[in-house]
């Protein structure tokens, strides 16, 4: 683990899409996948993020390769938990959760809160999470739903 570098951008932007296109399909229809991807632009949005000051934590492959990584704003909002397909299952989104609730009790946070997909719920269960609500919307048309969460610090 390790924190985000400019140079991770790519892989990142890369990594977010296959997620979601292959992970995603085991818990949305294939329209739904679709247009989850669709929303997710390039690497600048990383770069960006990490500019304001969101704490990027990703995680890395012996080559330093990012595989996982967990983005986490200043105000206790975890936007972001993505794992490559080929590294799935293997206890990186438990870690990235620790890490990311690490960085909040340092930040003085009192909470942490997410937008969980149907997939990644369970993860963030087993970290603590509760579920507030089910949201559903819709992205360019498509209906679609994912849950608020949040895990009290303090």
């Amino acid at each position: 683990m390790r924190l985000f570098r400019e140079s991770d951008a790519p892989a990142l932007a890369r990594l977010t899409v296959a997620a979601i296109e292959s992970i995603g399909a085991h818990g949305y229809s294939p329209e739904q996948v679709t247009a989850w991807a669709a929303r997710h632009p390039g690497p600048e949005r990383f770069i960006g993020r990490a500019g304001r000051g969101s704490r990027i934590c990703v995680a890395v492959d012996a080559g330093d390769n990012p595989i996982a990584y967990a983005l986490l704003e200043p105000d206790g909002h975890l936007d972001m938990l993505y794992c490559d397909p080929a590294h799935s299952r293997k206890g990186l989104a438990d870690r990235l959760l620790k890490e990311a609730e690490e960085a909040a009790h340092a930040m003085e946070l009192i909470r942490l809160y997410t937008e969980a997909s149907e997939l990644a719920r369970p993860a963030f269960e087993r970290a603590g999470y509760a579920v507030q609500n089910r949201r559903d919307f819709e992205i360019g048309g498509v209906s679609i739903h994912n849950y608020a969460m949040e895990k009290q610090l303090r």
